[in-house]
């Protein structure tokens, strides 16, 4: 079967090693344009390693793109991470189309930051979809789906690293088997029961110390590593990342205990040890080095957050 590979980073070229690794027929494999500046796509490094020739179209809405895609004459086209709109007459130029990759369950959790989601929703489980892409947002017929637990201490960076990462690439490789097999479903996603969120932006991260220590809890874990929750205090913007739920009052904000730990901040219904943290422009370090670097002392608050304005 001749197949085309889109993708970029990590993801893509795990999917494009484990491939090669099977000895499957990739005929071409795409990447995401290069940015100035930045270096270059690990997929696209590896993938030229390998002697394969890496295209990367600006836009795929030209009528050169999909005489690209169609010069390949490929049976199927696997779209490990991708993001750039993919217009219909690409998607459907291979002889049995385009499987994606996308880690939620669709159709909840359609959207750019589907991981971020339901850990700051405190929902305990997630998982991923190996879907049919269509014009639509994440909302093409499903091909496979994998559920995981969302613990509860796992991070953004754990529910991926650790499950979606490395079950993702096996679940596209399943995917492939099916296509090849002939037995690959296309379901329909329920969308009115199905869910759109867009990106999760710094604004959304903001540490609210009054709301239930929950979901201050839940707001930490689903920024971290990006784009990483924040508070102000002493007027410095403090990212905070790891950190753990404790039992402990006190007021909300307020800096209970330091540590060689760490720093203990009270919220409504307990309290956050938070770990590791970063001020503007620093690194990521020990929150008991920054709490002795500003002169931190039991009993300084964090700011609540300003008010939101309309408009």
């Amino acid at each position: 079967m001749r197949i085309v590979v889109h993708g970029q980073d990590a993801f893509g070229k795990a999917v494009l090693e484990k491939l090669l690794a099977r000895g499957e027929n990739v005929v071409a494999v795409c990447c995401a344009p290069d940015k100035t500046g930045k270096p270059e796509d690990p997929m696209k490094i590896f993938a030229r390693e390998k002697g394969l020739v890496v295209h990367q179209p600006k836009s795929w809405k030209s009528p050169e793109a999909l005489a690209l895609m169609q010069s390949f004459n490929a049976d199927v086209c696997m779209m490990a991470y991708v993001l750039l709109f993919i217009p219909q007459p690409v998607l459907d130029a291979p002889k049995f189309g385009t499987f994606q990759y996308h880690p939620s369950l669709l159709p909840d959790h359609r959207g750019p930051s589907s991981i971020n989601w339901p850990i700051a929703m405190g929902k305990t489980k997630t998982g991923l979809t190996i879907f049919w892409p269509d014009e639509g947002l994440d909302e093409g017929p499903v091909l496979l789906q994998k559920i995981v637990d969302i613990g509860p201490d796992e991070t953004l960076g754990d529910v991926y690293f650790k499950k979606l990462f490395p079950i993702g690439v096996d679940a596209m490789l399943e995917g492939l088997d099916l296509v090849k097999a002939g037995t690959a479903p296309k379901v329909k996603q329920d969308l009115a029961n199905g869910s759109y969120e867009s990106w999760y932006k710094k604004d959304l991260a903001e540490l609210d110390w009054s709301k239930p220590i929950a979901d201050v809890y839940n707001t930490i874990r689903a920024a971290n590593p990006a784009p990483g929750a924040w508070s102000m205090i002493k007027g410095i913007k403090l990212d905070i990342y790891d950190a753990v739920r404790v039992s402990a009052n006190g007021a909300a904000g307020s800096v209970i205990a330091i540590s060689a730990d760490g720093m203990t901040v009270a919220g409504n219904g307990g309290a956050i040890l938070v770990k590791r943290v970063k001020a503007p422009e620093g690194k990521k370090i020990p929150a008991a080095e920054f709490a002795t670097a500003v002169g931190l002392a039991v009993g300084d608050s964090f700011d609540a957050p300003a008010p939101k304005t309309m408009g």
